[in-house]
């Protein structure tokens, strides 16, 4: 299992899938539990917006996705919808669609299109190279700081999500930062790992430990052992049955995702045995 370590370039592909699935996994707890999947797509998708538009005019290529991001960000975290019959997450839904949309547009005429849009989706884990690692290290590093240091804020805003109570309209410091956090996380990580690895990064591991557990505590500890082992083993299967890297990794993400929503479910029906025989 391990003789895949003995490579470089694997040691290399899964040093940067713990380094961006491990914090990604923390931010989906926030993410999942604000009720705003959606939005993670929807940045991710607005920085190879960035890339292929600077791409597209051969300029930029590092901080034109940046900036797209960064104000992507920044309008999201001040999206304020006063009629009830909307949702958030419709907004950011058409948010997505405009920037998918585009990027394909773009991308479509570059030379080669098929291949560039297949990077976009589910990256090219295995040409990470050390000067990468150390960048998105030192980035997903700082935000883990600030993460550390407002842990207080950042989960009191998203519990008052969750328990459905006013949450702040306009612009909010902490809601900002949140939104900052996502996309300079993604805007790197989307680089590397492709939207649809972040995506699954973001979503499956969170869900599975909000399954498994209540305190935020565990929830942390329970979402990133599941980012941990979804990296690894889906390199390993990347490795000795010849898949790609990024599509490796979802489809373990998602199999374990299945095997953990079969608990509640072998859980309810041993209750339901139990009653009947007493």
């Amino acid at each position: 299992m391990f003789e895949m370590l003995s490579l470089n370039f694997m040691v290399h592909a899964l040093i940067i899938s713990l380094i961006t699935g491990l914090f990604l996994s923390y931010l989906g707890i926030h993410v999942v539990g604000r009720g705003i999947v959606f939005v993670d797509l929807a940045i991710g998708q607005i920085s190879s917006f960035g890339g292929a538009f600077a791409a597209f005019v051969g300029v930029g290529l590092t901080t034109i996705p940046l900036v797209f991001t960064l104000i992507g960000a920044l309008l999201i975290s001040m999206i304020d919808i006063r009629d009830k019959r909307l949702k958030l997450e419709a907004i950011i839904g058409i948010i997505y669609a405009f920037a998918s949309a585009a990027t394909v547009m773009l991308i479509s005429k570059t030379p080669h299109g098929d291949s560039d849009v297949q990077e976009v989706l589910f990256g090219n884990i295995l040409s990470v190279n050390m000067n990468q690692i150390t960048v998105i290290g030192i980035v997903f590093g700082a935000l883990l700081i600030m993460h550390i240091l407002f842990r207080k804020k950042f989960f009191a805003l998203t519990a008052s999500y969750e328990t459905d109570k006013i949450t702040p309209k306009g612009f909010n410091i902490w809601n900002f930062l949140f939104y900052i956090s996502i996309g300079l996380s993604i805007v790197f990580a989307v680089k590397v790992s492709g939207v649809i690895p972040v995506f699954s990064y973001l979503i499956i591991p969170s869900v599975c430990a909000i399954m498994l557990a209540r305190s935020n505590k565990t929830v942390v500890v329970i979402a990133m052992f599941v980012s941990f082992l979804g990296s690894f083993l889906g390199l390993f299967v990347s490795f000795h049955f010849d898949f790609p890297a990024g599509s490796s990794i979802v489809a373990v993400l998602g199999t374990i995702f299945v095997l953990v929503s079969t608990i509640p479910l072998t859980k309810h029906i041993l209750s339901k045995r139990d009653k009947i025989i007493l």
